[in-house]
């Protein structure tokens, strides 16, 4: 979702006023919730009630925006990671912290299911772009012979959403990382005492 009126840019000021409240959004849904209220977000942003209602008139619109702009700050992150001069490490942290901001990302998901509002095509312009950044990270990766050169980008994204889902629902996280990445590594490149 754009500010109210998509044919008109934002004036400098009403842009940093709407970055502020989606960062503050983002920060207050992670620690407290989807149902945290709006006023929290106005507070934590340093803005007035009436400067977020301008930019998201309801509260839905705020947290499909905050879904967006995750999906786009990964996407960005991932593109500039395609030229690391490590892709295996690129790689690997990239899932890690997509996999870390997982929580946030469902509950916000959950959040706009409730109401109706279907994430994926919320996300759609900012979606393809992640998955091609993957795509270029997963083939530097394999080309520098950090990751099985027999891994499909699709199955990095089933992946990403499965340990997502896991890390969202039941805090998997470290020795579950450890086990996936051990499993798309090359054989000579994995673990000790793995098969």
């Amino acid at each position: 979702m754009t500010s109210p009126d998509p044919g008109r840019p934002l004036r400098a000021d009403a842009q940093r006023n709407r970055a502020k409240v989606l960062a503050a959004a983002e920060e207050v849904f992670a620690v407290q919730g989807t149902s945290a209220p709006t006023e929290e977000v106005a507070r934590k942003a340093g803005v007035g009630i009436g400067t977020v209602f301008r930019h998201f008139p309801t509260k839905e619109s705020l947290l499909e925006a905050v879904l967006v702009a995750l999906v786009e700050r990964l996407a960005a992150e991932a593109r500039e990671l395609g030229s690391a001069a490590d892709p295996g490490a690129a790689f690997f942290g990239f899932f890690s912290r997509v996999v870390s901001q997982a929580a946030t990302k469902q509950a916000v998901t959950e959040a706009l299911a409730e109401v109706g509002v279907d994430a994926r095509e919320a996300t759609g312009r900012a979606g393809p772009g992640l998955k091609a950044a993957i795509g270029v990270l997963l083939q530097r990766a394999q080309e520098a012979g950090a990751v099985r050169d027999d891994i499909v980008p699709g199955e990095v994204l089933a992946l990403l959403a499965g340990m997502s889902y896991a890390a969202g629902r039941a805090g998997a996280r470290g020795d579950v990382l450890r086990i996936a990445f051990d499993g798309m590594r090359p054989r000579e490149g994995r673990a000790a005492g793995s098969a």
